[in-house]
């Protein structure tokens, strides 16, 4: 029996105009994005929709952005078939835990706007970085990093996204050092990342501990369906994991090859992204290219719902 999964994704994935198209043909979308105006007290649609990009890249403005455009479009496409599982990419973990029944869309839109603050405030704008390494093997990343980090001077891997595309993160200088030495382990590429903080490395404790107290006070369910989680890359069901998830992957690396491994081990064939943008679903295919991918971002793409 092939399952379904349902993967939503992360920050780096919202534009200027998302979610606009089905925001003006459905009704049960447009409300989840009133909502989120209402709740935020500010308009978040007018950034969505209009931009400026700068204030959408925003870490406590994507974070909400991207949670409503995620389950704003599953509300609309969940009664077309039974998923039988759910992962999201960093941010996009809260949006799987929604799907799968484990907290409000009010709840965790107020949760993701903390969240963003919380690790704004960690590290101050200009100390941090983040930088994609393409074309080079993990272990090689991983001694790089090693080799190179010191106190208050760490680079380390925050992201394992493909096999051959992990994401690191720390302080400025020592992210542009590994840049500069990135040849010496054979990588073919080093891209820096246009984010405002260092994301899922240990600079983010102070954003951990904050979440952590933030989280305590938040209702959390046991999950109807599992979601595979970020930090060990393993499923879950019940509520205090699923708690324990989301505080440690604040300043945890995004195991993400090996959530997306685990998940074909265990019988998923269909992985749809739903939400901003198609990032994930070409990771998935650098991750294994015999299962089939979908990607919903556009109302467009609702027609790709037809071949499952």
């Amino acid at each position: 029996m092939s399952k379904i999964a349902i993967v939503f994704p992360g920050q780096g994935s919202q534009f200027v105009g998302m979610g606009k198209d089905f925001y003006d043909k459905f009704d049960s979308y447009k409300h989840f994005v009133e909502k989120a105006d209402k709740l935020l007290n500010y308009s978040l649609s007018k950034l969505m929709f209009d931009g400026p990009e700068e204030e959408l890249k925003l870490t406590f403005n994507t974070q909400p952005a991207l949670l409503t455009m995620s389950i704003g479009i599953y509300n609309i496409i969940k009664d077309k078939f039974e998923p039988d599982g759910f992962a999201g990419h960093s941010l996009g973990e809260y949006s799987a835990v929604v799907a799968a029944g484990g907290l409000s869309f009010e709840d965790a839109l107020l949760a993701v706007h903390n969240r963003g603050k919380f690790m704004q405030e960690a590290v101050p704008v200009g100390i941090g970085a983040m930088a994609a390494v393409i074309g080079a093997n993990t272990e090689n990343v991983e001694s790089l990093c090693n080799e190179i980090s010191k106190e208050n001077y760490i680079v380390e891997p925050a992201n394992y996204n493909s096999p051959n595309q992990l994401v690191v993160a720390g302080h400025k200088e020592a992210v542009d050092e590994f840049i500069t030495r990135a040849k010496e382990i054979g990588a073919k590429r080093v891209v820096k990342l246009p984010v405002s903080a260092p994301f899922h490395c240990s600079l983010m404790k102070p954003a951990e501990e904050k979440m952590a107290e933030y989280l305590m006070n938040t209702k959390i369910s046991d999950l109807k369906k599992p979601v595979y989680n970020n930090v060990s890359a393993q499923k879950e069901l019940l509520a205090d994991e699923v708690r324990d998830a989301l505080i440690k992957q604040v300043s945890s690396p995004v195991k993400w090859t090996q959530l997306i491994t685990n998940m074909i081990e265990d019988g998923f064939t269909t992985f749809i992204e739903v939400g901003a943008g198609n990032v994930l679903t070409g990771l998935i295919k650098k991750i294994n290219r015999q299962v089939k991918t979908i990607n919903v971002s556009k109302v467009n793409d609702l027609e790709k719902l037809e071949e499952i």
